[in-house]
């Protein structure tokens, strides 16, 4: 990898993982939604005001993110004197397709924005139950999951490249075991167990997991250093 490589990498996933961050803003906007009982992708339902703004930024996160995963998948190559050598394992390879999926899955994502917010909703909530939603809703789901699923398989692969990067992968599954458990409280006629907090603290590490491989990525030793030019054997190199 050159070293114009990581670094235009490492920008592309700092951007990305500042883009995705963008449902902090809730916290000036006039949303209306209460982040500790509503899902995060709530914010970009049709109904909403700032629809176009949260739809804009998962859609260019995940452009972002997809970008940076390409420029991870170009295999690693160090210059030999007779030959070159990839330096890019199977591990790695699955940890970059895993980031690629879930840009990509990110970016579909805000292409297919809920109609209206079930949490908040009691209309909207009877009419998802009920099946009366656009189709959206459903594929919306479909999306969201491959996208955690793809981004909890690269956490889990390029963990030896991020710094702590055991820790934010534990942290990111103990938020989804969580996010997972409210949801069944709340489809089930209880309150929702916080199911905003752990949304958010689930979306909330990922960004950081993202921030953190680009700081990972500048930091790691480069192996393109050019060869030494050729010359001449001299006496002193064949001296015993």
């Amino acid at each position: 990898m050159t070293t114009s490589r990581p670094f235009a990498t490492a920008v592309l996933l700092s951007l990305a993982a500042l883009v995705y961050s963008a449902w902090v803003m809730e916290v000036v906007l006039p949303t209306a939604l209460h982040p500790a009982r509503t899902y995060v992708s709530e914010l970009a339902a049709t109904d909403q005001p700032y629809t176009t703004l949260f739809r804009t930024a998962d859609l260019v996160a995940g452009a972002l993110a997809a970008a940076a995963a390409i420029l991870l998948s170009v295999p690693t190559r160090t210059r030999m004197r007779t030959r070159t050598r990839p330096r890019r394992g199977p591990v790695a390879r699955t940890g970059a397709a895993a980031l690629l999926l879930f840009g990509v899955a990110t970016a579909v994502d805000s292409r297919l924005p809920l109609s209206c917010t079930p949490t908040t909703d009691p209309e909207c909530a009877t009419r998802e139950t009920a099946g009366l939603v656009p189709w959206a809703h459903d594929a919306h789901t479909v999306s969201s999951t491959i996208a955690l699923c793809a981004i909890l398989v690269a956490m889990a692969t390029l963990t030896r490249t991020v710094r702590h990067g055991p820790a934010l992968l534990a942290l990111e599954l103990a938020a989804t075991a969580w996010t997972l458990a409210a949801i069944a409280a709340l489809e089930t006629g209880h309150d929702g167990w916080g199911l905003g907090i752990a949304q958010r603290l689930q979306v909330g590490v990922i960004a950081i997991w993202l921030g953190v491989l680009a700081v990972s990525l500048l930091r790691a030793p480069t192996h393109d250093a050019p060869l030494p030019a050729h010359r001449p054997l001299r006496e002193a190199d064949v001296r015993p």
